[in-house]
């Protein structure tokens, strides 16, 4: 006699999970079909009522929608059952990037080549540690690596590995820069031997305004926040080249051993560059590893009226790129690039399931031995399926037409005399400004308060930061969709929400 419980098994043995997977089966296919269709409809629906950037559910109202949905159970249910529950409450509540006036951080909107990519990753779901996980996706992160050294115009030793974006990116390059130095100049493995006792010595020099990450690295490395040396930068936000030259010779003095310059193509607030054609020859003249945090700026290489801007990246030891910033590319998508591929050593270690030596001796290639990660997504696709689709001129035009408008921006605020603006000569698409009315008593209060009640009511999504610790508010303005006349309904939201807060609204 069969019990009810073997009758299960043994449905589960012939077929029952066929419906669960994408396959070669009739079953898998049909699924895949209903399902991503239901999906289409579901999202098209969302895009469709997507009149403003953001609707407007407070943090209360959203997490009480959402609390319901998130209990867990032993059941199972129709996709499509699921699908219409969490559909309100997760993507209707959810901040749409491609509005017009979504235009706060570097948060772009996703190009639908880089959308219908995800789809292909993810259905095909190869990990890019191995070769044998990733037969094609390994040849074509290759030589698309390839294709972008060339278009930076580094060395025929130039190499790459796609990242998670900067801030690996960045760990990356300060951890190569680390283990070449120790190696080179104290005959030291850092892989092999652990941290040197010099290492208190180091020294990491960047601007006073580079991202975060760097001192994050260097914690994370065993340097110490306290090896990052911070130059002052000019009134345009670039490092300063004499104070940079000046704190060489200051730790020099000291005794101390400057090792790596990261240098930023692109800062979070003003989107500044720093002088990098400058700053690769002193670093080559002293020996220093030049890092270029270029993960917002670097997209200037397909630009074609600012490309000269970052002229001197070529220069770099190691340059770190976001393609899901300027590039249009659904998060995560990120490179790094080194001027010569032996300081992957450093990254590298063999496993005898996975990388073995004997491949390495048979030419075989496994990204992994390039990587800090193990497990990766096949993101090159979304950048190939892109820039074969596009091409390289119209994405060019894409970033000029975003870097026209912020110019457009500061002539704009410029002609109001309530407006002071922080950067009047931005090098690539954020503009910083403040609303400022000889009424107000507070301005740091009342441009927060702006942003705030913008957000909430979902006319405009923009940032807000700091400047001289009094708070300015930002315009980040990625998309080429956005016109003239959405920026100026914005700033004039921004006047009549700033008088009306002052007149005791809200």
């Amino acid at each position: 006699m069969i019990t009810s419980y073997e009758n299960k098994r043994v449905s589960k043995e012939s077929g029952y999970y066929d419906s669960f997977f994408l396959h070669s089966g009739e079953e898998g296919i049909q699924t895949f079909n209903e399902q991503v269709d239901l999906v289409k409809e579901k999202l098209l629906t969302v895009f469709e009522r997507a009149d403003q950037p953001f609707k407007g559910s407070t943090t209360g109202e959203i997490k009480k929608e959402l609390l319901p949905i998130m209990k867990l159970s032993g059941e199972t249910k129709p996709f499509q059952e699921v699908l219409d529950e969490i559909g309100e409450a997760v993507l209707s509540n959810s901040l749409h990037v491609s509005h017009k006036k979504s235009i706060a951080h570097l948060h772009c909107p996703p190009l639908l080549t880089g959308v219908v990519a995800e789809l292909m990753i993810g259905a095909l779901n190869q990990s890019m540690d191995s070769w044998d996980q990733s037969p094609s996706a390994t040849f074509v992160e290759e030589e698309l690596i390839k294709s972008l050294a060339e278009y930076v115009r580094m060395p025929e030793t130039a190499d790459g590995v796609f990242t998670s974006g900067g801030t690996q990116s960045n760990y990356m390059g300060l951890l190569m820069a680390r283990d070449a130095f120790c190696q080179t100049y104290w005959n030291h493995n850092v892989k092999k031997s652990g941290l040197p006792q010099d290492l208190g010595r180091m020294r990491i020099i960047c601007s006073e305004e580079a991202h975060f990450t760097v001192k994050k690295s260097a914690s994370q490395l065993g340097l110490g926040e306290q090896a990052v040396i911070s130059v002052p930068t000019d009134e345009n936000h670039r490092m300063c080249i004499k104070s940079f030259e000046q704190a060489i010779q200051r730790l020099e003095q000291k005794s101390l051993v400057p090792f790596c310059v990261v240098a930023t193509c692109g800062t979070t607030d003003y989107g500044s560059i720093d002088p990098l054609g400058e700053l690769a020859d002193i670093c080559q003249r002293k020996d220093l590893w030049l890092h270029i945090d270029a993960a917002y700026g670097g997209a200037l290489l397909f630009s074609h009226s600012h490309y000269l801007k970052i002229e001197g990246m070529r220069q770099a030891d190691s340059v770190g790129l976001d393609f899901h910033k300027l590039c249009y590319q659904p998060i995560s998508c990120g490179l790094c690039l080194i001027k010569d591929r032996k300081h992957f050593q450093w990254l590298s270690l063999h496993a005898d399931y996975l990388n073995p030596v004997k491949d390495e001796q048979e030419g075989i290639l496994n990204l992994v031995n390039k990587s800090v990660q193990t497990t990766r997504r096949f993101d090159a696709l979304k950048v190939l399926l892109t820039l074969k689709t596009l091409g390289t001129d119209l994405l060019g035009s894409m970033i000029d037409t975003t870097m026209d408008l912020a110019e457009f921006a500061v002539h704009y605020l410029k002609e109001k005399p309530e407006f002071s603006v922080a950067n009047q000569h931005p090098e690539l698409n954020t503009v910083v400004f403040q609303y400022q009315p000889e009424s107000s008593e507070n301005l740091c209060e009342l441009n927060r308060q702006i942003q705030q009640v913008l957000y909430q009511e979902g006319k405009a999504v923009i940032a807000k930061t700091s400047v001289c610790g009094s708070t300015y508010l930002k315009f980040t303005l990625l998309n080429p969709r956005t016109t003239r006349e959405d920026l100026m309904e914005v700033i004039e939201e921004i006047e009549q929400t700033g008088k009306y807060i002052m007149n005791g609204g809200y």
